[in-house]
């Protein structure tokens, strides 16, 4: 594969990430807690799971490709950060606590789920 295909199949997995992560962000904009984030980034690291234990039956570089162009523009933990920030300033402290654990439990056990069904499929 050129260095111009893997480019033009990471922007387009970029893009398809980003669309849908916008799409969750437009139908979690009106909620009191950050649930679009925390689906889009459990729904991620599923996904990445899934690429990281079919690693080894993928063409070289797709799953760089899948990793980082579909999974980092569909994920996001700046937004999480800052969606925790805002419920501590709200003095919402007990949200942000579980904003926080609840994305940590979620977005490991996702990835591991997404590995092991891999694998297990493999």
């Amino acid at each position: 594969m050129t260095g111009l295909a893997v480019f033009g199949l990471l922007v387009g997995a970029g893009v398809l990430g980003g669309l849908l992560r916008h799409g969750a962000a437009l139908l979690g904009a009106k909620s009191r807690f950050p649930t679009a984030v925390l689906i889009v980034n459990a729904a991620g690291s599923l996904v990445a799971g899934a690429i990281l234990g079919a690693a080894s039956t993928l063409p070289a570089g797709i799953p760089l490709i899948l990793l980082t162009g579909f999974c980092g523009a569909l994920t996001t933990f700046s937004t999480f950060s800052v969606d925790t920030v805002r419920l501590i300033l709200a003095r919402r402290g007990g949200a942000a606590l579980w904003n926080i654990i609840s994305s940590l439990a979620l977005g490991l056990g996702c990835a591991a789920l997404g590995a092991g069904v891999a694998l297990a499929i493999i």
